[in-house]
């Protein structure tokens, strides 16, 4: 919305328009279907934040700059407030690489995502050059170099083990305590064909002995 108001008092920027309003709408689809299938604590808060970043943040903006900034003052005041959110959303996913790394997984980081940003960053990049407002080209130079991070991480990591909490995962084991055993080695000696009633099992006496764990890999 931030972008969209800009365009509005710049010239010759159509293309910021359309694409900040088909954005604006597929953003709002999204928080409407969060909303709908979010717990209600959840969504009391998610409204909480609308309420206060979209409709008093911006509301806030739009006024100050109409009412204290004339002419082309204003146009700088709000491409700064627009550079600045802008370096705000591509320094966000810093959370993402950091997991990444720790848990050597990039199950939260698809590569297509990582590759559309990186060449979105690209082009705006040099249409803000073309158009000579660094405005628009500064934050995607960091939108670029953080693109390029991810898909190296990627690279990296896309064949490594998960860990979690340090330690690689491994295949899922099973525990037996040795009756357990005992009952299983009854279940295969009939599975084999023999009479099971006839089999008589005595647990002998095991004095002092502590309770053994036998782990079994699947």
């Amino acid at each position: 919305m931030l972008w969209i108001y800009y365009a509005f008092l710049k010239t010759n920027v159509l293309l910021l328009i359309t694409i900040n309003s088909v954005g604006c709408f597929i953003e709002t689809m999204y928080i409407c279907f969060f909303l709908f299938y979010a717990p209600k604590k959840a969504r009391m808060e998610s409204l909480k934040l609308i309420v206060l970043l979209i409709v008093v943040g911006f509301g806030l903006i739009v006024a100050l700059t109409q009412f204290l900034a004339s002419g082309v003052t204003r146009g700088v005041i709000v491409g700064w407030i627009c550079l600045v959110f802008s370096l705000c959303v591509f320094v966000a996913p810093l959370g993402v690489l950091r997991q990444v790394i720790k848990t050597k997984s990039v199950e939260y980081m698809p590569i297509l995502l990582s590759v559309a940003l990186t060449l979105s960053a690209v082009m705006w990049f040099f249409y803000g050059l073309l158009l000579g407002d660094f405005n628009i080209a500064i934050p995607n130079v960091l939108g670029f170099i953080f693109g390029i991070i991810q898909m190296i991480l990627y690279l990296i990591y896309k064949n490594q083990k998960p860990v979690t909490h340090g330690k690689a995962l491994e295949p899922e084991s099973k525990k037996y305590s040795i009756r357990e055993m005992e009952e299983v080695d009854v279940l295969k000696f009939k599975e084999n064909g023999h009479d099971a009633t006839c089999v008589a099992i005595e647990p002998q006496a095991r004095p002092n002995m502590p309770n053994h764990i036998i782990e079994v890999t699947a």
